[in-house]
């Protein structure tokens, strides 16, 4: 829980996770896709290994302390967690009529032809449950950063974790659970934070002390076509910002349990998808308050490379007691920002986070950080900037709070 200011983490020079992946590892991951060997009989492990080890060293040489794995072990952000959990049912090419149409994932990419929502997706079957022997990838991630790293540095870390509404939000009322594992969302609710507590404390065991949760999700409650085809559906049962409620409700069970050295934050993501599309738009305004105030994380990681997030205005009703990284850096598109309008930026934002609670800037700037929007790679390839482009990106964010702040 969020009693008092958490820094460093977060840093003031911050990226969101995903980094572009080596071609060898790429060419790896293709093989065991496209041939059906093992794992083990591909080299995989050596590969991502040195391929981890490698952008721990990028990250470092560019002076950045949040490091991360890059997303290397991943072929998508959301990893394998979901999957890994006992009770799952993985679908594939699920009907269509499972889900909200009105949600934006699924507008961007179901397929109207066939009436299926293309690739997999995760349902409870069964009740919920974590498992040692299953709960393994995350683990394996953070073992790989740690051995790149000395153990001092292990408490910088940052671990990246899909939110805990990821398989809900998507799936019409009642759709994200059999009606044997759950009888309602208040008790799938209840089994999600359940295995999700599991999850961090395993983490938290291995020396994770730095989470971030990415979420779309949060970002298509200030979506107006989102809303309204929420009171559109005669489905649902109360209001959208019913939903809002239950799911930060979600979170703070979720992370009850976990101690106060840990540092959490969330990445209200719009969507950096293969080409670097984006998936919503709309001001913070209409969530803000409540987010802010009610969520129990330490931090939020907020996209503004675009007009599409609105203005700075919502992040005067930050509390005194959480930080805000402003993602000013566009991770969709090539051309290098200009550095002192990018400052400014900062500084703007800074003097709406003082306006609300009645600081100077230079007091509202201590829980000011910056970054890019949003990850390099959110899937494993597909994207427009190249590691030149990423590394002038990131050496930007660098430059950025070292002219402003001076520290890491």
């Amino acid at each position: 829980m969020a009693s008092k200011l958490h820094s460093a983490p977060p840093f003031r020079a911050e990226h969101m996770g995903s980094l572009l992946r080596p071609d060898d590892l790429l060419q790896v991951r293709e093989k065991i896709r496209d041939t059906g060997v093992s794992e083990e009989e591909a080299g995989l492990l050596a590969v991502e290994s040195k391929a981890v080890k490698d952008v721990v060293q990028l990250q470092r040489d560019l002076g950045l302390k949040a490091v991360s794995s890059g997303e290397y072990n991943r072929t998508r952000f959301w990893g394998l967690m979901w999957d890994e959990f006992e009770g799952t049912i993985r679908l594939q090419d699920a009907d269509a009529s499972m889900f909200r149409l009105y949600h934006p994932d699924v507008v961007s990419l179901i397929e109207k032809d066939r009436k299926v929502m293309p690739g997999d997706s995760v349902i409870a079957g069964s009740k919920l449950s974590w498992s040692p022997k299953h709960s393994l990838s995350n683990l394996h991630e953070l073992k790989l950063v740690q051995q790149s790293l000395p153990e001092s540095e292990w408490s910088n870390i940052k671990l990246t974790m899909i939110t805990p509404a990821w398989f809900h939000m998507r799936y019409k009322e009642g759709k994200a659970y059999t009606p044997e594992a759950y009888a309602n969302d208040a008790e799938y609710f209840k089994g999600v934070a359940e295995v999700y507590q599991a999850e961090l404390d395993a983490l938290y065991k291995a020396g994770l002390r730095n989470v971030q949760f990415d979420d779309p999700g949060m970002a298509y409650f200030c979506s107006k076509a989102f809303r309204q085809g929420w009171a559109d559906d005669k489905d649902n049962t109360g209001t959208v910002d019913d939903l809002f409620d239950a799911y930060v409700q979600l979170y703070n069970d979720c992370i009850s349990k976990i101690p106060a050295d840990m540092h959490t934050g969330i990445h209200l993501c719009r969507g950096n998808f293969i080409g670097g599309r984006h998936f919503s738009e709309g001001s913070y305004d209409i969530i803000a308050k409540k987010l802010f105030e009610n969520l129990n994380v330490n931090t939020f990681y907020l996209e503004y490379d675009t007009e599409r997030a609105g203005g700075f205005e919502p992040l005067q009703f930050l509390p005194k007691n959480k930080n805000v990284v402003v993602g000013v850096i566009s991770t969709k598109l090539r051309e290098l920002e200009d550095k002192e309008a990018m400052k400014e930026r900062i500084y703007k934002a800074a003097d709406f986070v003082a306006s609300g609670s009645g600081e100077t800037r230079e007091e509202a700037l201590k829980r000011v950080c910056v970054s890019p929007q949003c990850g390099f790679s959110t899937h494993e390839s597909g994207y427009p900037l190249s590691l030149d482009d990423e590394k002038k990106k990131l050496a930007l964010v660098r430059q950025i709070a070292d002219e402003i702040w001076g520290e890491a």
